[in-house]
């Protein structure tokens, strides 16, 4: 990938890259330097182009937890249980 080629971002990561902008721009940063300041902040958050290339396979572009929402609702009760019979809680 050529240095400032965004052909390996997502469509999420570019509209991503757009509304950061709008949002520097909006405190008075001036438009090359929001740019910059957008995808930098776009890759730090997703870890850069996530489009699939070459012989790999792309990235997701989410950030979905490990544990699903009964697991954490079951974890969070015996949390709970544990306090109460502890008296720490």
């Amino acid at each position: 990938m050529a240095r400032g080629d965004k052909d390996k971002y997502t469509d999420k990561q570019k509209r991503m890259e757009r509304h950061i902008e709008e949002g520097y721009e909006a405190r008075g940063v001036s438009g090359g330097d929001a740019e910059r300041r957008a995808w930098a902040t776009v890759n730090k958050q997703t870890g850069g182009g996530n489009k699939e290339g070459g012989s790999g396979r792309g990235k997701r572009d989410t950030s979905e937890g490990s544990m699903s929402h009964a697991e954490r609702s079951r974890a969070a009760k015996k949390g709970w249980e544990t306090r109460r019979e502890n008296g720490n809680g």
